[in-house]
C-alpha cells in the first residue's frame, strides 16, 4: 500500500499546488502597478509578455509562441478555455480546420462535427501600435477571461476556444515607452513617436496579410489560415468617427463580389450582437453601415484577408486615449438613424471607458460564439463547399461589368429596334420588356452564360517563364494564406497545350476559392459617386490589387476542369525554386536580368570583389538586354553555385567572353531618404534593399541640407511624398505619430534631433541640384518625381485641362480619377533603366503623376521617355474613372542633369513590397556602370 501512497500523494499536492497557483494569478493592477485605463498608463510589451507567463499558470490558459517579430522578441498567443477544452484541444484545432476546408465531409459528418466542435474565435489587439486601446483591451480581456466565475463566462469558457492574439509586440515597445518617458502624468502625449512602429511597414503592417512580407504578418497568418482558420476573427482598431465612440460591423458597400454571401450575412449576425450589448448596457456611440468609411471590398488586412476565407472577420475602431481627450461636436451625428441608432453626446471620455466598451465587445462576441457555436461552424463548412462546388462545375461570378454588358447590350437593341407604333417614349413600347417589368432574360443569358466569361477552373504557373522565383514566391503567398497548390510530377496536357514537370497548378474547387480568385483575377471597383455627376467616393484602400499582376507572374487561365499527374502540397509547405547552374570548364557565367533574384546574386559577387558585367543587347536569342556577366574564377563559381541552389536561377556557362560592348558594374553608394516619424514607403524600399542586399545609408533633410552629397552618394532615391509640390511649404513628414505637427528640436531626446526636417525649394532642392550637376543620380517615385518641376524640366501634367479663362487646371474627380489599381504601361526595354522587363508590365498606380513631354525635349535627348500609356483602356484591375485621358501620356522618364541623371517613376514601382514585377525599375538604377 506504502508504494501507491506516496506518488498518489505528491499528485494531490501538485494538484493543489496548481489551483493556489491559478486562484492566485495577480490582477493587472498587482503586476503593473494600475488598472488597465487608468488615465495617462500604458504597460511596455516587456511587462505585458512578463504577465502573459503569470496568466499561463492557469488552468484556463495555453500561452503559444507563434514566431519572432522583425526586432526579434516573442510573439504570443494564449488560448482561452475550460480546463476540459484545453484537455481535448487538439481535436477542436483538427474539427475547426476540418470544417473550413470542406473536403470529403458529407452533410452528416459535418453535422455531427459541427455539434462536437467548439467554435473558435480570434481576438487580437496592438496591430497599430498608438492605437493603444487595442493592446490594453487584450490585456484587461485575458485577466477578465482568467479570473471571472459568472455563468457567462463559464458559459463561453465551456463552448468556444478563444484565440487572444499580439499584433504587435515591438510597437507596443516603442510606443509606451515613448508615452511613459515623460515623468510627469499629464504632460504624456502619444504625438510624435520617432520611427515606425513597426520596423519597416508601420501602418502598412496592415495591409500586408495577402503577401506576408512581415515576419509577424507570418506568425499571424499561419495561425488563422494553416493551424487553427477560426470561424470568427475581431481585429481592435482606432478611432472612430468624429462625433461617435467606435465604428464596426455591419460595413458600408461595396463588398467583394467573390464572397459567399454567409460570410456577410454573418457579419451582419455577429455585428447586431455587440451593437445590441453596447445599447443594453446603456454605452451610445455605435455607427455602422454608411456612418463610416469601413468597407469588406480590400483584400490584405488582417481583417479583411479573413473574408477570403470564408471568416467572419469583425473591425471596430474605437476612440480612446491614456490622456483624456473630448468627444466633439458632430451636430449631423446627433439623429438618430440607422447607421447610429443611440448617438453619443459631447462629452470628456476617459480611456477605462474605451477598455469597457472593448471587453464588452468582446464579450458580445464570445457570447454569440457560445450561444451559436455549431451554427458557426457548419456554416463556415457550407461555405466552403458551395466553394468548392462552384469551382468544379461552369460558374460565372457578377459584377459590375458584367452588368454593364447587359444594359448596353440591351440599350443597343433599343436602338436598333422600332417602335411598334407611334413614337417610342419609353423602353416597354418597343416590345422588348417582359411582364411585371425587367428586361427579357436573353441579355442575361447573352452574357452570364458566355461560355468564354466563365471563371476559370484552375490555374497553370508554368516553369518556363521569364522568373520563374518570382512565381514561386507568388505561390508561397498563396500557400502562406492556406491556399491548396499542386505540383505536376510528370509533363501533362491541358486544352492542346504541353506543360513541363515541376509547373504548378491552382485549382478553384477548393474552399477559399475567393481568395485564389481575388490574387489572380481583376478587381472590378463599381463606379461609385456621392451622387450622379458628382464627386467620387474614396474607396477605403485600394480599388485593384491582384496579386499576379502586381508581381508579374505569367498564368493559364484554365476555364475546363482539367486534371494530370498532380501533387497536393501539404498545406503550409512553402517551395523553393529549383535553380541549376552549368558546370566544366567555362569563360564565364550568364544570368538573367529578367529575374529579380539575379540581383541578390549579383550584389553577393560585388560584396566579395568578383568583377560584374551587364550585356547591353543580351545574348542572341537566349537573354535579354541588359543579362549578367560573369568571368569565370574559382570564387565566381562557388558564389553562384551557392545561388542556383538557393535562389532558383539557371547559370549559363560560357565558352568565351560576349561579343559586343560590356558594362560594368559597380556597387554604389546608396541613400535612402526617410524623416521623423517614419515613411513607410521609405521603410518598405528599406526591407526591399535588405533582402535583395543592396547596401545602402538611410539620410533625412538635415543631410541633404548640409550638402557635399556628391562625396558620400551616387545615387538617392526619394519615395513618394518626399518632395513637396512646387510652391509649397515642404513635405516628406513621417507617420510614426498622431499628429503632423513636426516636434521642436528641444522636445526630444538628442538621438532623434538630426531626424528632424524638410525637403524644402529654398535649402534643399539646389542641394539635390548640385549632386545631379557633380554626376550622382536620383531616383524619384510617385509624388516625389515632383522635382523635375522643382529643376525646371521640360515636362509639364498630363492631367489638366483648360478652363474658361484659358488657364489649365487639374482635371476634377468628376472626370478623372484613379485610386490605387492596376494599370498596364508600354516601356522601351532596350533601355539601361528597363532592363529585364517585357514591352508591357503592370504597374501599380494610385493618382499617380503623368506627364507630357515637349516633342524637342525628347528629339534633343533632353528628356528620354521610360514608359507611357498607349491606349485609352490602361486598367487592369480596380477602378480608373476618365482613364482615356492618360493616353499617350508619359509615366515614367529619365533627363540628364549636369553629368547626373533624374529617374521619374510615376507609378508606385515598389508599392508595399507587393509590385515585384517592377521592382526592377529600381534596381537598375541602384549601380554605378561603365564601359570597361
Amino acid at each position: 500500500m506504502k508504494r501507491y501512497f506516496l506518488p498518489a500523494l505528491f499528485c494531490l499536492l501538485t494538484l493543489s499546488l496548481t489551483q493556489v497557483q491559478a486562484q492566485n494569478i495577480p490582477s493587472p493592477k498587482d503586476h503593473f502597478g494600475f488598472n488597465i485605463g487608468d488615465d495617462y498608463q500604458l504597460a511596455t510589451y516587456t511587462q505585458t509578455e512578463a504577465y502573459f507567463k503569470k496568466l499561463a499558470a492557469s488552468d484556463r490558459t495555453k500561452l503559444v509562441d507563434i514566431g519572432m517579430t522583425e526586432e526579434g522578441r516573442h510573439q504570443y498567443m494564449i488560448i482561452v478555455s475550460s480546463p476540459e477544452n484545453l484537455k481535448k484541444l487538439d481535436r477542436y484545432k483538427e474539427i475547426s480546420t476540418k470544417m473550413a476546408r470542406a473536403e470529403g465531409l458529407t452533410e452528416e459528418q459535418a453535422k455531427a462535427m459541427a455539434a462536437e466542435g467548439k467554435a473558435v474565435v480570434w481576438i487580437d489587439g496592438g496591430l497599430h501600435a498608438t492605437e493603444t486601446v487595442g493592446t490594453m483591451q487584450l490585456i484587461e480581456t485575458a485577466w477578465q477571461l482568467v479570473s471571472r466565475k459568472d455563468p457567462e463566462t463559464l458559459r463561453i469558457l465551456d463552448n468556444v476556444v478563444i484565440l487572444l492574439t499580439h499584433a504587435n509586440p515591438d510597437g507596443q515597445e516603442l510606443v509606451s515607452s515613448w508615452y511613459m518617458r515623460e515623468p510627469k502624468p499629464e504632460k504624456r502625449l502619444l504625438e510624435n513617436v520617432p520611427r515606425l512602429y513597426q520596423k519597416y511597414a508601420g501602418h502598412d503592417n496592415n495591409r500586408d496579410f495577402f503577401i506576408m512580407n512581415m515576419k509577424e504578418s507570418q506568425n499571424i497568418g499561419r495561425q488563422l489560415f494553416i493551424e487553427w482558420l477560426p470561424q470568427v476573427m475581431y481585429n481592435h482598431h482606432q478611432r472612430g468617427p468624429a462625433g461617435s465612440v467606435l465604428a464596426g460591423p455591419p460595413y458600408r458597400d461595396p463588398f467583394n463580389y467573390v464572397f459567399e454571401p454567409l460570410m456577410i450575412t454573418g457579419i451582419d449576425a455577429l455585428g447586431a450582437a455587440m451593437i445590441n450589448r453596447l445599447n443594453a448596457e446603456n454605452k451610445p456611440g455605435f455607427t455602422r453601415l454608411g456612418g463610416s468609411v469601413f468597407s469588406t471590398w480590400y483584400n490584405g488586412g488582417l481583417r479583411t484577408t479573413t473574408h477570403f476565407h470564408n471568416m467572419i472577420g469583425l473591425l471596430t475602431e474605437i476612440i480612446g486615449n491614456p490622456t483624456p481627450e473630448d468627444v466633439p461636436l458632430v451636430p449631423n451625428r446627433l439623429i438618430p438613424n440607422g447607421n447610429t441608432p443611440f448617438p453619443v453626446t459631447p462629452r470628456k471620455w476617459y480611456f477605462r471607458q474605451s477598455i469597457d466598451y472593448s471587453v464588452s465587445l468582446n464579450y458580445a462576441t464570445l457570447d454569440y460564439a457560445a450561444r451559436h457555436s455549431d451554427q458557426l461552424l457548419y456554416n463556415i463548412y457550407r461555405m466552403g463547399k458551395n466553394a468548392i462546388e462552384h469551382g468544379s462545375s461552369d460558374y460565372w461570378t457578377l459584377s459590375p461589368k458584367r452588368i454593364d454588358a447587359i444594359n448596353q447590350n440591351y440599350q443597343a437593341d433599343l436602338r436598333k429596334t422600332p417602335p411598334t407604333s407611334g413614337t417610342a417614349t419609353t423602353p416597354d413600347q418597343y416590345g422588348l420588356l417582359p411582364r411585371g417589368g425587367g428586361i427579357p432574360v436573353k441579355y442575361y443569358d447573352a452574357v452570364l452564360k458566355d461560355p468564354a466569361l466563365r471563371d476559370p477552373r484552375g490555374y497553370i504557373i508554368t516553369t518556363d517563364q521569364p522568373d520563374f522565383p518570382t512565381a514561386v514566391k507568388f505561390l508561397n503567398a498563396l500557400i502562406k494564406t492556406g491556399i491548396q497548390v499542386q505540383e505536376a510530377t510528370a509533363e501533362f496536357t491541358v486544352a492542346g497545350k504541353k506543360y513541363p514537370a515541376g509547373s504548378y497548378v491552382v485549382k478553384t474547387d477548393q474552399a477559399f476559392r475567393p481568395h485564389v480568385l481575388d490574387m489572380f483575377e481583376p478587381q472590378d471597383h463599381p463606379n461609385d459617386f456621392q451622387y450622379p455627376g458628382g464627386p467620387p467616393v474614396r474607396p477605403y484602400d485600394a480599388a485593384g490589387w491582384t496579386l499576379a499582376y502586381q508581381m508579374g507572374v505569367k498564368v493559364d487561365r484554365i476555364l475546363d476542369g482539367f486534371d494530370g499527374p498532380f501533387r497536393k502540397l501539404p498545406y503550409g509547405e512553402l517551395q523553393m525554386p529549383k535553380g541549376k547552374m552549368e558546370t566544366g570548364t567555362v569563360a564565364g557565367y550568364t544570368l538573367s536580368a529578367q529575374t529579380n533574384n539575379a540581383f541578390i546574386a549579383v550584389n553577393d559577387l560585388l560584396k566579395s570583389g568578383v568583377d560584374v558585367y551587364r550585356l547591353p543587347t543580351g545574348t542572341a536569342g537566349k537573354l535579354a538586354a541588359g543579362a549578367f556577366y560573369v568571368p569565370g574564377s574559382a570564387k565566381a563559381k562557388t558564389l553562384l553555385d551557392k545561388s542556383a541552389k538557393e535562389l532558383g536561377l539557371e547559370i549559363t556557362g560560357v565558352g568565351k567572353k560576349p561579343m559586343g560592348a560590356l558594362v560594368k558594374v559597380s556597387p554604389a553608394r546608396i541613400a535612402l531618404w526617410d524623416a521623423y516619424g517614419g515613411s513607410m514607403p521609405s521603410g518598405w524600399v528599406r526591407w526591399l534593399m535588405e533582402q535583395y542586399r543592396f547596401p545602402m545609408q538611410v539620410i533625412y533633410s538635415q543631410d541633404i541640407d548640409a550638402g557635399d552629397l556628391r562625396k558620400k552618394f551616387d545615387v538617392i532615391v526619394f519615395v513618394s511624398r518626399a518632395i513637396p509640390a512646387v510652391g509649397a511649404s515642404g513635405s516628406g513628414g513621417g507617420e510614426g505619430g498622431f499628429s503632423n505637427r513636426e516636434p521642436k528640436a528641444e522636445e526630444l531626446p538628442a538621438e532623434y534631433r538630426p531626424w528632424l526636417g524638410k525637403i524644402t525649394a529654398d535649402k534643399s532642392i539646389p542641394q539635390l541640384k548640385k549632386f545631379l550637376e557633380a554626376g550622382g543620380n536620383v531616383v524619384t517615385i510617385g509624388s516625389s518625381t515632383n522635382l523635375a518641376y522643382h529643376l525646371g524640366l521640360p515636362v509639364k501634367n498630363a492631367l489638366v485641362d483648360m478652363n474658361s479663362a484659358g488657364i489649365e487646371r487639374p482635371l476634377s474627380n468628376e472626370k478623372y480619377y484613379i485610386p490605387g489599381s492596376i494599370l498596364r504601361i508600354d516601356l522601351d526595354s532596350t533601355q539601361q533603366a528597363t532592363w529585364g522587363l517585357s514591352c508591357q508590365t503592370d504597374v501599380y498606380f494610385d493618382a499617380s503623376p503623368v506627364f507630357k513631354i515637349a516633342p524637342d525635349a525628347v528629339a534633343k535627348g533632353i528628356v528620354k521617355p521610360l514608359a507611357w500609356f498607349s491606349t485609352a483602356k490602361p486598367l487592369r484591375s480596380g477602378w480608373a474613372w476618365g482613364q482615356a485621358y492618360l493616353q499617350d501620356g508619359v509615366a515614367a522618364f529619365m533627363a540628364p542633369v549636369g553629368s547626373g541623371k533624374l529617374y521619374a517613376f510615376g507609378p508606385e514601382i515598389t508599392f508595399r513590397a507587393q509590385a515585384q514585377g517592377t521592382f526592377k525599375l529600381l534596381f537598375n538604377q541602384l549601380y554605378s556602370t561603365s564601359l570597361p
